[in-house]
């Protein structure tokens, strides 16, 4: 069984912990970690996401963030978004190829295989640019069906209009445009 820390509005640890299954039962807040994989192009830039497996507990088989997982009670979060890059894609990533770009709250609830399932969580997120082969990748097939690349603009209007087949957090999507066009704004 998987025990969370439960954690304040600001995502800190209060000292106590909570089974996993508990937290999204009862919408008991706890940490998670996000990773978004990119590459930059000459008008913008692709994320990588990953289609999640048709046995996912919450949306089946939809593109989601890059990497993405609970940060169990005791763990902090790079640590926990380096293990989750390398159990769910394969990539051995080091700490200092990660730039962490903010944190965002979520909370919602949805009914999955007719349970309601309530998340909430503050996530941390990370990015990593570097390059890589998703020819080479080696997928978690027990939660990754594929990965693929899109255009960081047409997820956004996707999410935003609630079209396509992503379940991709808007507040985390908000966490990475932010991040990037300031980047790439700032370079002219």
């Amino acid at each position: 069984m998987e025990y969370l820390d439960i954690v304040d509005r600001d995502g800190l640890p209060t000292g106590e912990i909570v089974s996993r299954e508990e937290a999204h039962k009862n919408g008991i807040r706890h940490r998670t970690a996000h990773v978004w994989v990119i590459r930059s192009k000459k008008d913008g830039f692709d994320i990588l996401l990953q289609k999640r497996s048709e046995n996912s507990e919450s949306f089946p088989g939809m593109f989601d963030t890059s990497s993405a997982g609970h940060i169990p009670a005791g763990d902090e979060p790079m640590q926990s978004a380096l293990r989750e890059i390398h159990e769910e894609l394969g990539i051995n990533a080091s700490e200092d190829q990660f730039k962490y770009i903010g944190k965002f709250s979520n909370s919602y609830q949805k009914i999955f295989r007719s349970q309601l399932f309530f998340d909430n969580e503050v996530t941390w997120v990370y990015l990593y640019s570097e390059p890589i082969d998703i020819n080479k990748i080696s997928l978690q097939e027990s939660e990754v069906s594929e990965v693929r690349w899109f255009d960081l603009n047409e997820v956004w209007d996707s999410v935003c209009s609630q079209q396509g087949n992503f379940c991709v957090s808007k507040n985390g999507l908000t966490v990475l445009m932010n991040h990037c066009y300031n980047k790439l704004y700032n370079k002219r």
